[in-house]
């Protein structure tokens, strides 16, 4: 995923959000090695937000399974989660706003963590930055 492709997801991300008279958001770009590429705040937001953010799209991209996904399978396998986070060091967070994203092709190529509003809120927030790059994300 390019920068310019982190911006855009971001840019209308936030854009969405003020849209939809979400609360502040906070939105993360990750790679497909689970680096960040991007990230921005708005103004008001928690600053605790970015690691909420990081979490949602950690899950996501080191699983290979958007945030509604690892929700369902931490209220199926509780122990799962709490494995993964073991090895993860406490980094997954398990709830929606955590969304893979494709490329064409249909291969991973990063995910994005958006958090401040409802969870399903901050998912539906990052599916209009990601449709706007041009992308496919998975909730």
């Amino acid at each position: 995923m390019s920068l310019d492709q982190a911006r855009t997801i971001i840019h209308k991300a936030l854009e969405s959000g003020r849209a939809l008279q979400l609360k502040p958001l906070s939105v993360v770009v990750l790679d497909a090695g689970g680096h960040v590429q991007a990230f921005e705040r708005e103004d008001s937001a928690a600053p605790g937000r970015f690691a909420i953010a990081h979490g949602k799209a950690y899950g996501a991209v080191m699983l290979g399974m958007a945030g509604t996904a690892q929700m369902a399978r931490a209220e199926a396998q509780a122990y799962f989660m709490a494995a993964v986070n073991g090895v993860y060091g406490g980094q997954v967070v398990p709830v929606p706003g955590g969304v893979l994203v494709r490329d064409s092709a249909g291969a991973v190529i990063g995910a994005v963590g958006v958090t401040g509003d409802t969870s399903d809120n901050d998912a539906i927030a990052a599916m209009a930055g990601i449709e706007a790059a041009g992308l496919q994300g998975e909730i």
